[in-house]
């Protein structure tokens, strides 16, 4: 697949401009979300002292994250065409790290990361660039596992801005479907399915605020099916005592529910909400990676 979907509302093309790099043809689009007013704060240095650098931006967020199965390269390989890219298209680089110049583990839970499964995170083994063009702002991030690669870019354009013409943007193919419209598959043909693109702050059970597919996708499929009845799961990590992950679990589950109820009219009846902490864990806790994972929230169907 190609990085051109990185672009699509970023780059206007010049008769200079060389063509969006390619990833490899293993890459795939699992997960996009789109806040057309929201706020981030793009790193623009490494952290120091524990206190990240960062610099404010407002307008249209962009989060996006892809996955390259079975890929046998390295983070670099895949930052580089990334990186010249964007100098050809005009942004200027103001952040480019490797995972311990970056600030290793302190970097990576300062840095707004799209929740696993999308996006995994290798404490020893990712890279991050910021860049900026006349008020719109990009960073991406590159990390692999022991068996895959996982590419986030996160773009902001300011609010206002006139969406790019035809002839002003990069053609794009034809992408493959995104991961979340085969969550109603999934939970019919299993009887559960995982929520991926929920946002908690660390430790909380607030529910960002924004517009999330996976609930829509829900709702809408209980709007159709009047009989269905579902249960919202929340689930943890290892981290903490067994008693206060379930009732974190618990209230990140009723969060979830009262944005169905709240936002898509979904009836009362129709959704119980509970919490199991880490005593169903779909990997191991052993490793930041299999936490991550495990820190999620489910649905489960009751009734078809």
């Amino acid at each position: 697949m190609s990085l051109r979907a990185l672009f699509l509302c970023l780059c206007t093309a010049t008769a200079a401009q060389a063509q969006v790099p390619v990833l490899p043809d293993e890459a795939r689009q699992v997960t996009e979300r789109i806040d057309l007013l929201d706020s981030y704060d793009l790193p623009v240095g490494v952290i120091s002292d524990g206190v990240l650098p960062v610099r404010g931006f407002e307008g249209r967020v962009d989060r996006r994250a892809w996955q390259l199965t079975g890929y046998a390269g390295s983070t670099l390989q895949i930052m580089d065409p990334i990186r010249a890219q964007l100098i050809r298209a005009g942004y200027e680089i103001v952040l480019d790290c490797a995972a311990r110049t970056c600030g290793g583990f302190d970097f990576r839970f300062a840095t707004e990361v799209i929740p696993a499964p999308d996006m995994y995170v290798t404490l020893e083994d990712f890279r991050f660039l910021s860049a900026i063009r006349t008020g719109e702002a990009l960073s991406v991030l590159v990390s692999r596992t022991q068996s895959d690669a996982y590419v986030q870019a996160i773009s902001v354009t300011p609010a206002g801005r006139s969406k790019p013409t035809p002839e002003d943007t990069v053609t794009i193919p034809e992408t493959e479907p995104q991961a979340q419209p085969d969550l109603i598959s999934t939970l019919t043909q299993t009887g559960h399915a995982v929520l991926s693109d929920l946002e908690f702050a660390t430790g909380s059970n607030n529910l960002s605020a924004g517009n999330y597919a996976s609930l829509a996708a829900l709702a809408e499929a209980m709007q159709r099916a009047p009989e269905m009845r579902v249960a919202i799961v929340g689930h943890t990590d290892t981290v903490g005592r067994l008693d206060k992950n379930i009732a974190l679990s618990k209230r990140r589950a009723e969060a979830v529910r009262d944005r169905l109820l709240s936002d898509h009219g979904i009836a009362p009846g129709r959704i119980d909400a509970e919490g199991m902490g880490y005593l169903s864990p779909l990997t191991t806790n052993l490793t930041p990676e299999g936490r991550e994972t495990n820190r999620r929230v489910e649905v489960m169907l009751l009734e078809p």
